[in-house]
């Protein structure tokens, strides 16, 4: 295993292009389907994904993530141990282009007992010049009690822990279990693409219910890792989420799976004081958001996904800040943000793919925070082109797999504007929201 590395600070542009690139790279290569749980249940990846690779569950997978992973075709134990490996071509409209393996990945995925089982995966990402760094990524370790009957009706009830808010979603729409977030300069603690973002910062616990195979309840709390345990952990100290309390999370959805179609709509939830820096004010944040998610699954020949998010979130800021542009004058001591994510999909024969996506992130103008022009705005779109031949019941290779992907990224705005983006004086030639567009091809394997 690659040794762990700490990741050096950032700082101006850099870090909000280095920002924007994670983000890009997260987008692409992430979630994808876990072999050690194809083998387990005997399934082939494409029973529990709508496209063979992943990400997007199918109403299977959505109940086996909620029955804890422990779903067996009662085969005896398997090694509940999966692999990625991604190879990718990038080429950003400015700057060098580069090919090289740029993540490979060890999950530990499966069951421990009928009530206990898990997810964790351990990542490298490629940092340029023959380095790697090492991190602890997503983990998701349940138990549950399956079987139950309340009021005549079937019911499961489970506890999590993990270390991301929103990760633990069965319908896999809200962007810590999507992966698709917006990058920029602002964003909601709920979105993994935000500045400081919570995402495997933290580590909190939540009681999950599902009744009567529609209703999907889930309430938890939360607490931010030290910063030594991250820097331990493969995290750079300069994206610590700052101290948490008082933290709540709730997530409730309805869904109806009819079978050839399957809908859901939700809500989502996250309080909390936030000390940013460490020993500052507490700020106020609380978080809520709705989502709609819609999949058209057929004889699974042509499959459409379509799901939409909007989180918004409202701060009252604990530390107030001199305004430059009113001498004497101090800025305002509230603001929001928003996050939107809209995508549409459809795989042909779960092989054949494309992947349309709009990542918005919006907040209220404030020149203090958000420099150089106090507007954080940011969109960008995402398209995708992938194939995907494995992981399927007439496949070749039904318990691993292999994708291969064509990825434009496309951003149209970035600190609310479309030119000179990052506020470069006269006589200097200034970054356009356009010249951070890219283009990658990768091809990932899975066993």
């Amino acid at each position: 295993m690659l040794p762990f590395r700490r990741r050096p600070r950032a700082s101006g542009h850099a870090a909000w292009c280095a920002a924007l690139m994670l983000v890009l790279s997260f987008v692409s290569h992430t979630a994808q389907a876990i072999p050690a749980y194809a083998r387990q249940t005997g399934s082939a990846c494409a029973d529990c994904h709508a496209g063979a690779y992943g990400p997007a569950l199918t109403p299977y997978g959505m109940r086996f993530k909620m029955n804890g992973y422990t779903d067996t075709d009662g085969q005896g134990t398997k090694i509940p141990v999966a692999v990625q490996l991604t190879e990718s071509h990038v080429n950003p409209k400015t700057g060098p282009s580069d090919t090289t393996l740029s993540e490979g990945d060890l999950y530990l995925a499966g069951r421990l007992t009928d009530n206990i089982g898990g997810y964790v995966k351990v990542e490298a990402d490629h940092t340029g010049h023959n380095t790697y760094n090492t991190r602890l990524s997503n983990v998701d370790l349940r138990y549950v009690a399956k079987e139950l009957k309340i009021a005549g009706k079937d019911t499961i009830v489970g506890v999590t822990v993990n270390n991301s808010p929103g990760f633990t979603d069965p319908l896999s729409v809200l962007p810590n279990a999507s992966f698709l977030a917006p990058g920029g300069a602002t964003g909601t603690l709920l979105s993994p693409g935000a500045p400081n973002t919570l995402t495997n910062r933290v580590i909190g616990a939540s009681v999950y219910a599902l009744y009567d195979k529609n209703w999907y309840a889930e309430a938890g709390t939360y607490r931010s890792f030290q910063r030594g345990t991250q820097d331990d952990l493969g995290y750079s100290l300069g994206g610590d989420p700052g101290k948490l309390s008082g933290t709540g999370y709730f997530r409730f959805a309805y869904m109806k799976d009819m079978r050839t179609q399957f809908f859901s709509a939700g809500v989502v939830g996250l309080t909390t004081k936030r000390e940013l820096p460490r020993g500052a004010p507490k700020d106020n944040i609380n978080d809520f958001g709705y989502d709609l998610t819609y999949q058209y699954l057929g004889n699974r020949e042509h499959i459409v996904q379509a799901s939409y998010v909007n989180i918004y979130e409202r701060r009252k800021y604990g530390q107030a800040l001199l305004n430059p542009l009113v001498p004497g004058s101090l800025a305002s001591n509230r603001g929001s943000a928003r996050d939107q994510v809209g995508s549409v999909t459809y795989t042909f024969k779960q092989t054949y793919g494309i992947q349309v996506s709009q990542l918005k992130s919006t907040g209220d103008n404030d020149n203090v925070r958000f420099p150089p022009f106090g507007n954080p705005d940011s969109t960008i779109n995402l398209f995708t082109l992938f194939w995907a031949p494995f992981g399927k019941d007439d496949s070749w290779i039904t318990k691993g797999n292999l994708k291969l992907a064509a990825t434009w990224f496309r951003v149209t705005r970035f600190n609310g504007r479309s030119s000179n983006v990052f506020g470069a004086p006269p006589g200097v030639r200034g970054t356009n929201a356009s010249d951070l567009n890219a283009f990658t091809l990768s091809a990932s394997i899975a066993f």
